[in-house]
């Protein structure tokens, strides 16, 4: 169970990211955050492990308090957390191989692993999931060579590497053109129902968040409005979140 309790993130410039968001989400749930962009989905899920620092609020993760962790609590709790950004977060001129590995570095030894020295189990671990997002064939190419769409499942791959017991997903597809948008959602909707993994997705589009999502959480100038079921939002309801000039473009 994750929970988040009356979350606020100020930056110093005064913008109010995230206003006393309030929220739980039980295991196994596939939960989309959608609103415009600046809404706060971001920095929403950066809090939660905080690459971002709140002001105030408590996150709770399986009765562990996050927010109260010290940097050697942290670590452990990040190896829980897998996270798979918008613009892939590759190291390029690595090989797929490399990059993916990379998410084994919260249980690596750490020296070894600077020196790019990981265990035989690690590698299989790495070639196994990376056969699951259908590129084990890319391994030892260069993760520049890669398609937008190729180079997304890399990343999910080494979230893979972490066995994570939660998901985020920050706008994982919004570099993507529709048709492998569907493709790579696809390879996370099998995480969370193969895995059993509680995910969190930010997603502009209310065609993806209701095609995968279990629930929805909408976010408007840091302010949640809404939290329901996707079938639950309607016209009404999509005016309240993006304005009337996207209604005609974006409701299906």
């Amino acid at each position: 169970m994750l929970e988040i309790q009356h979350l606020t993130k100020r930056y110093p410039s005064g913008t109010l990211a995230l206003d006393d968001i309030s929220f739980s989400v039980p295991d196994g749930q596939f939960l989309v955050i959608i609103g415009l962009s600046g809404s706060g989905k971001s920095t929403l899920l950066r809090c939660i492990n905080r690459l971002i620092e709140p002001t105030s609020g408590k996150i709770v993760f399986n009765r562990q308090d996050i927010t109260a962790a010290n940097q050697d609590e942290l670590r452990r709790l990040r190896r829980q957390f897998g996270m798979i950004f918008q613009h892939f977060n590759l190291v390029h001129r690595s090989t797929v191989m490399t990059n993916v590995l990379a998410g084994r570095l919260g249980y690596a030894n750490p020296l070894l692993s600077t020196l790019g020295v990981f265990s035989e189990a690690d590698k299989q671990r790495a070639m196994a999931s990376l056969q699951r997002v259908g590129i084990a064939d890319k391994a030892a190419v260069r993760a520049d060579t890669l398609s937008g769409g190729q180079q997304q499942r890399v990343g999910i791959a080494r979230a893979l590497m972490q066995e994570p017991k939660l998901l985020l997903a920050d706008e994982p597809v919004a570099s993507l053109d529709p048709a492998i948008s569907h493709s790579v959602m696809k390879y996370i909707q099998q995480l969370n129902r193969q895995d059993n993994v509680t995910v969190l997705c930010s997603l502009h589009f209310l065609d993806l968040a209701r095609a995968y999502g279990h629930r929805i959480i909408a976010l408007k100038a840091g302010r949640m409005v809404f939290d329901g079921l996707p079938q639950d939002i309607d016209e009404k309801r999509f005016k309240e979140i993006y304005g009337e000039e996207a209604v005609e473009v974006n409701i299906r």
